[in-house]
């Protein structure tokens, strides 16, 4: 991603020279969608989860496969793409690792048959989730019940933002884009018209309102990690594996655009979210006793999630997520 010359997002999150080197404060001037990156310049991210596996040498085969299934992808893929059968993702592995195969046809013969595919720029997780947490709250069998669960977790958000140290000014119009589209879901428009399937995943492809979405997804994650001691106290460099203070860990791997997310992460956006998370770890290895069964990571421990509520699905694969669904196909009157 090319990074601006003149507002990049690293420099918006630094702290402001007056505050003292203690403080775990955010401090910064106003930043509006404008100021986001283009996102048709994408580039690698520095860092990958790859590099945590370059000394494992049975997993080498499938890296360069998967590194050059997603460098493919970049330059022409939506930001999320249409529902499709997992099927098709198990044809692009046929030719490569047989692990990843059989590991999606484990998926597909417990009903995970579908996948929506994101944009592999670093800022796949947080997309992911955030389209799939809206998509759950519009078929949820009670809609009303999951919009005012949802909107009340989200209205709960500034607070955790404020209490880190992010300043209303910079976060209040990506916290209103989001607050915004959830809204919609089933309050109707000026035009009288509520967010159908078809506007949510177009509203997910325009730059604009993605991208702030996610810039306000990292913020929420930031300050839940600064504030939370049971992932604060155990955080990771991905670069060094040394433990590094939570203010150095959200500046360099979470308020970063194009910075991809591990289970700190994870972990902390569910919390804030209050939503469960259930994601499916694709990578090419048998597992327990069931061979090439794929393990499954939950992030259900949100206070407040709603009771019986369909978790959020992610797929993983090393150094990717895409969105995981018992759907094959998106019905026929998804686009009108």
């Amino acid at each position: 991603m090319t990074e601006p010359s003149s507002s990049s997002h690293q420099e918006i999150f630094q702290e402001s020279p007056s505050a003292s080197p203690s403080e775990d404060a955010t401090i910064a001037p106003r930043m509006k969608s404008k100021d986001l990156p283009e996102l048709d310049e994408a580039q690698p991210p520095e860092y990958t989860i790859m590099d945590e596996f370059q000394s494992l040498t049975p997993l080498r085969e499938y890296q360069m496969d998967e590194q050059a299934l997603l460098a493919e992808s970049i330059p022409d893929r939506p930001l999320i793409g249409p529902l499709v059968p997992l099927a098709m993702l198990r044809e692009e592995y046929e030719r490569g690792s047989q692990g990843f195969v059989r590991q999606i046809d484990w998926l597909m013969s417990h009903g995970h048959i579908g996948i929506r595919r994101t944009k592999g720029d670093g800022d796949c997780f947080y997309r992911s989730l955030a389209f799939a947490y809206c998509e759950r709250i519009m078929h949820a069998p009670d809609a009303e019940l999951a919009v005012m669960s949802a909107i009340s977790s989200i209205e709960a958000t500034p607070a955790l933002l404020e209490a880190a140290g992010f300043q209303p000014l910079v976060f209040e119009d990506f916290y209103e884009m989001f607050l915004s589209l959830v809204r919609k879901i089933l309050a109707p428009d000026e035009n009288g018209k509520v967010l159908t399937p078809a506007a949510l995943l177009g509203a997910f492809n325009d730059p604009e309102t993605s991208n702030s979405i996610v810039v306000y997804l990292r913020m929420l994650t930031s300050a839940q990690i600064r504030s939370d001691p049971d992932i604060s106290n155990f955080l990771l460099s991905p670069e060094t594996a040394e433990f590094v203070e939570p203010r150095v860990f959200c500046e360099h791997f979470v308020e970063a655009m194009g910075k991809e997310a591990d289970h700190p992460q994870m972990q902390a956006l569910a919390q804030a979210l209050r939503v469960h998370v259930s994601v499916a770890y694709l990578d090419g290895h048998s597992s327990g006793q069931n061979g090439d069964e794929v393990t499954f990571v939950h992030l259900d421990k949100a206070v407040g999630t709603v009771p019986g509520a369909e978790p959020v699905m992610l797929l993983y694969r090393p150094g990717h997520y895409d969105i995981l669904d018992t759907r094959s196909e998106d019905p026929m009157d998804y686009y009108t």
